[in-house]
């Protein structure tokens, strides 16, 4: 008896643990991570295009989602001049941005680790 409590108390810890960890945090942004926020005159030239792709990135969503999301960063960082930088983020955050890894910048960040992709 004292063991099937003791089992049930962790089981029932396990599960309001579980549903209060679904829970999305506050976004935070670290500008681009970790890549530089702009060149060396104009050092925020391309922050504000990261900022953006941090709130998707924060969300989370499906896996078409997340390429939206990689294409408008490198889509607004050529349109402010840069087309060969663009090109670099873009195949940084392909890489490097999966849900599964486990880094502060992934998609979905903003959830537990390990959240992956929605059905969306």
């Amino acid at each position: 008896m004292k063991v099937l409590l003791i089992s049930l108390f962790f089981l029932l810890n396990t599960l309001t643990t579980s549903a209060s960890a679904e829970e999305i945090r506050p976004f935070s942004s670290d500008g681009c991570s970790a890549f530089p926020d702009g060149t060396y005159f104009q050092q925020q030239l391309w922050l504000s295009c990261c900022t953006v792709h941090d709130q998707a990135y924060w969300q989370g969503g499906s896996y078409p989602q997340r390429l939206e999301a990689d294409l408008a960063l490198r889509s607004c960082v050529a349109a402010v001049g840069e087309p060969l930088i663009a090109e670099l983020m873009l195949a940084g955050v392909r890489v490097g941005g999966s849900p599964y890894w486990p880094t502060q910048f992934r998609w979905g960040y903003g959830w537990p680790y390990f959240h992956g992709y929605t059905d969306e």
